[in-house]
């Protein structure tokens, strides 16, 4: 009985187990069959994209930068066809023979040869490596030539930057070259659009309108197998070219200016005194960005670096210089606004003036005996200014000064160097120097010496606005489509009921007026300062002022030799200074000029501007047609 029961129980635990197990492999089969359901059919697509990612590689190409024109359309900043070599490491069987090769027949040296080897230790097998980014066309053809012996290299055709009128525009332009790692990080599209041997804006508007300027890459996706090594294309995605941006800045007026200015040290600025463009922006001496596009070698960076005349600095707007008598006009026009004078107001002029023991020189040692407000600017008596500097004082002068932009940023927005200069008053001295103003400081802030530092489109900016009648613009280096014509907002300004977008920086515009006629004088009567540089035809006709600005107060020993420029040495010169508006009868244009160490103004600057203004009118009726049609070149 008790093994009958025993035997029952024994083949129903097998049955029981074979149940169990059998079920398992039900439950384990389905859920493999589940699993491979889930990852045919529900994460197909996650798979089959990561696997893709594994198998599919992309690489961007560098970018095509955006050109940048003249305000006619001519380019100033383009690209140019470049050939180039590059080497595929992981195809070359022998790297030291092809390398002999390249040195033979592209007649490289030593140093070029060591770089290469450098560079290749820093690639990954597969990726390319650039030999030269700029082949001459005879170097190209060599290569070519020989390309059946030079396994593993390859001749490529690319584009560059270009700046076809060389150190014509290279203190607005800037240049670009290689980004480094600052760069990089400092800017999210450019981390974006990074590749290697992608080209950045390294200064000026090259830099200040990278996001715009520096275009879409170009993509090439390549099949690679798991070494990462590429198989073949799959598919090219073409980039996208970069914005065209249109500056207002003239090609011709802007030659002219470096011609000027050759051999010199300086600037040349040119307003539109209404709609605030700038025509010309030159500053002297420049250098050739091109020479920045494949890496400057170090002798020619060393020649430009140690230059005396400093070309690295953008004079028009980073350098500060006193005004000298180019502030004359607004001393007077403060005056006026303050009821200090009128034009009847006379101060007698005995060659200099005593005030606490200190002694004012004018610069006519004679003197120029009694002088109205129009002799004074005329003949630009010093002792006058002394005079109406003294009843004015020197912080009604500065809210004068400020409100027709002296010591004030004026392109700021797109020029990262561009300073802002200063224009003292008694709160400046105590808080800059720790240290109280005294009288004889506000005679000398009159004849624009002393504490006063200016930039020379400042000055243009000042006599633009006294020349449109006093009202306030905003100069621009931008082309604005939208903007209203010379004519419209010279309307808007003359019209009470419409100047509402062009503030009034007058309290009466009669004082403006007289500024403007006693500029006049100062250029076109006899004994005015600028008598010599005058044009009588009205087409052209100017008004301006003369400044010199000492660099080094002058002793009583050197008064005494009154020595010629000539005889001075070069640091210890004045600066000249210009400042003037034209045609006069129907005012459209303001110039500042500024020849560093260049003696007096009225001998070295004021001269060239007869030949400026003579352009600038003839090159006003193209820039007056040119809304009514699209692009041309002239």
């Amino acid at each position: 009985m008790i093994k009958r029961n025993f035997g029952i129980r024994k083949s129903d635990i097998i049955n029981r187990r074979m149940f169990i197990i059998g079920a398992a492999k039900i439950v384990i089969f389905g859920g493999l069959v589940a699993r491979l359901f889930s990852l045919q059919i529900n994460d197909n697509k996650k798979y089959l994209t990561l696997s893709d990612k594994n198998r599919i590689r992309e690489w961007k190409l560098p970018p095509t930068r955006g050109n940048i024109t003249d305000y006619f359309g001519n380019i100033i900043a383009g690209n140019l066809k470049v050939y180039q070599l590059h080497i595929i490491p992981e195809q070359v069987e022998n790297f030291n023979y092809l390398l002999s090769r390249l040195k033979v027949i592209l007649n490289m040296n030593v140093k070029q040869i060591e770089k290469i080897k450098i560079k290749r230790k820093q690639l990954k097998p597969w990726e390319s490596l650039i030999v030269s980014e700029n082949l001459s066309w005879d170097e190209f053809l060599k290569i070519n030539n020989y390309l059946y012996e030079l396994v593993g290299v390859k001749p490529v055709m690319t584009i560059s930057r270009d700046y076809p009128f060389s150190d014509i525009y290279t203190h607005v332009l800037g240049y670009v070259s290689q980004p480094n790692e600052e760069d990089i990080l400092q800017n999210e599209v450019i981390q974006e659009k990074f590749v290697p041997g992608i080209k950045i804006g390294k200064l000026g508007l090259e830099k200040t309108l990278e996001n715009d300027l520096i275009g879409v890459n170009d993509i090439q996706r390549y099949e690679v197998n798991a070494y990462g090594k590429r198989i073949n294309q799959l598919e090219y995605q073409k980039g996208k070219q970069g914005s065209k941006i249109r500056i207002t800045l003239d090609t011709e007026v802007q030659k002219l200016s470096a011609e000027l200015l050759e051999g010199k040290a300086g600037s040349i600025s040119v307003m539109d005194i209404y709609t605030g463009e700038m025509i010309a922006m030159y500053s002297s001496p420049s250098y050739n960005p091109n020479s920045f596009l494949f890496g400057i070698s170090q002798d020619e960076w060393q020649l430009i670096r140690n230059n005396p005349l400093k070309p690295l600095i953008n004079k028009t707007l980073s350098g500060l210089y006193s005004p000298g008598s180019t502030i004359k006009p607004i001393v007077a026009l403060s005056a006026l606004e303050n009821g200090v004078i009128d034009t009847k107001f006379k101060v007698q002029c005995k060659g200099k003036m005593e005030l606490y023991g200190q002694t004012f020189h004018c610069w006519k040692e004679q003197g120029h005996g009694f002088v109205s407000l129009k002799d004074a600017m005329k003949q630009s008596c010093d002792t006058y200014f002394y005079e109406v500097a003294r009843k004015l004082g020197v912080d009604r002068l500065k809210i004068t000064a400020e409100k027709f932009g002296l010591g004030n940023k004026v392109l700021g927005e797109y020029f990262e160097n561009e300073k802002a200069g200063q224009f003292p008053d008694t709160k400046w001295k105590i808080n800059e120097l720790g240290k109280g103003w005294v009288l004889g400081e506000t005679l000398i802030t009159g004849i624009g010496q002393g504490y006063t530092q200016t930039t020379p489109i400042q000055l243009c900016l000042m006599t633009a606005q006294i020349a449109n009648g006093g009202y306030k613009i905003t100069p621009k280096i931008l082309t604005d489509d939208n903007q209203l014509t010379s004519e419209q907002i010279k309307k808007a300004m003359q019209d009470s009921k419409l100047n509402t977008s062009y503030d009034p920086l007058y309290g009466d515009q009669r004082n403006i007026k007289i500024i403007q006629e006693v500029m006049f004088s100062s250029t076109n009567e006899l004994r005015g300062t600028s008598y010599k540089s005058r044009i009588e035809d009205p087409k052209y006709q100017f008004a301006g002022k003369t400044g010199t600005a000492q660099v080094k107060r002058i002793s009583k020993r050197e008064r005494e030799l009154d020595l010629k420029t000539s005889q001075i040495p070069y640091e210890e010169r004045d600066h000249a200074l210009y400042v003037a508006f034209g045609p006069y009868r129907n005012p459209r244009y303001a110039v500042s000029i500024i020849v560093e160490h260049g003696g007096s103004g009225s001998s070295a600057a004021a001269p060239m501007a007869t030949k400026l203004f003579k352009l600038i009118v003839d090159r006003h009726q193209y820039r007056k047609q040119l809304p009514d049609f699209k692009e041309f070149n002239i």
